[in-house]
């Protein structure tokens, strides 16, 4: 799929708060509850074979419903049965969307039109950032792992292409949801870059916390 009009108006919807999905990138899913195993069953019956992403979305009235008008969709691109019936799923992220409106059905998942105006680019080849300092932002990075006792593995991160390195940490790092959404919501991946180390200097200045990065 590389066009805006082969992408379907209505999509299945996963909502789960800090899990974050960029177009290009891979994310790990595990799926238990009974809605979200029809949900999956379902999306492997059409030729899209896609899910979704989306961050519920806190609100001053308390709603438990309401979401973030942006997400992104993945297409199922792995997966294995487990003998007790769930399903660990891995989807590549296709492009960004915009919900229109939520579509009331049979199925116990949510579903919603959405919109795929304004990301274009996230179906086209790489995105690039010319003003990308790796050097500077490889200290910066060095400097956020020693002061949050953080583990990773060093010579994947510096043999990774740009685009690879930032939407990874993007979905990796421990930012909260609010800072994810910022993240996905960036128009490209300059603008990613930015916001990026804008949090991670944040953290820095925060003070240490101990987490592993796999």
């Amino acid at each position: 799929m590389t066009k805006t009009p082969d992408l379907p108006e209505t999509i299945p919807l996963f909502p789960l708060p800090g899990a974050l999905l960029l177009p290009r990138s891979r994310l790990p899913l595990h799926l238990f509850e009974p809605r979200y195993l029809m949900m999956f069953d379902d999306a492997l019956k059409t030729p899209e074979r896609l899910i979704g992403m989306i961050q519920p979305r806190q609100t001053p009235e308390g709603d438990d419903h309401a979401l973030h008008s942006i997400g992104c969709v993945g297409r199922i691109t792995q997966f294995s049965e487990t003998d007790d019936n769930r399903y660990m799923i891995t989807l590549t992220g296709i492009s960004r969307f915009r919900i229109l409106d939520e579509v009331e059905g049979f199925p116990p998942y949510r579903r919603a039109n959405v919109s795929w105006q304004g990301f274009e680019r996230d179906l086209g080849p790489k995105d690039v950032d010319p003003g990308f300092d790796r050097p500077a932002f490889m200290q910066l990075l060095d400097r956020y792992f020693s002061d949050s006792e953080l583990k990773t593995d060093w010579n994947a991160l510096k043999q990774a292409d740009d685009e690879l390195l930032i939407n990874s940490l993007s979905m990796l790092l421990k930012f909260s949801p609010e800072d994810r959404q910022a993240l996905l919501e960036s128009p490209g991946l300059s603008t990613r870059r930015e916001t990026l180390i804008t949090l991670i200097e944040f953290a820095i200045h925060s003070g240490p916390s101990k987490e592993t990065l796999q």
